[in-house]
């Protein structure tokens, strides 16, 4: 496995256009409703992605705080990760990509993990 990070000068991360896309096709494929929790990165809070937005009356965002990492799950991942990383020597960049690969692997076929991840929040995954 190779990680890769991109070309010199390139954007990394995906263009309003190319997120919204992958926004319709997840729409698709679950055939419904989609509620997204971001934090305030300037290309989620852009003019154009605001228009993308309002005009999908299937997609819900919430923007998280300035800075509130406790209300945010994936924090707890990168947590988790980061404990279970302590004592890695890895050799070069391709092991550690592997290595962490294997982690997250684990991590989702542990539901109860996860859940406790979205708990910690103190959110519920039940609709308001």
């Amino acid at each position: 496995m190779l990680l890769r990070c991109g070309r010199p000068g390139e954007v990394k991360g995906f263009s309003p256009w190319r997120f919204v896309a992958l926004l319709e096709a997840a729409h698709q494929q679950l055939g419904g409703p989609i509620v997204l929790v971001w934090d305030n990165d300037r290309r989620h809070l852009s003019r154009v992605m605001r228009a993308m937005i309002e005009a999908r009356p299937w997609l819900t965002v919430f923007h998280l705080p300035s800075y509130a990492p406790e209300l945010n799950p994936a924090e707890g991942v990168w947590s988790a990760l980061k404990r279970a990383l302590a004592n890695l020597g890895p050799r070069d960049i391709n092991e550690l990509a592997a290595v962490v690969a294997t982690k997250l692997k684990r991590m989702q076929y542990r539901p109860g993990l996860l859940d406790g991840f979205i708990a910690q929040t103190g959110f519920t995954l039940e609709p308001p």
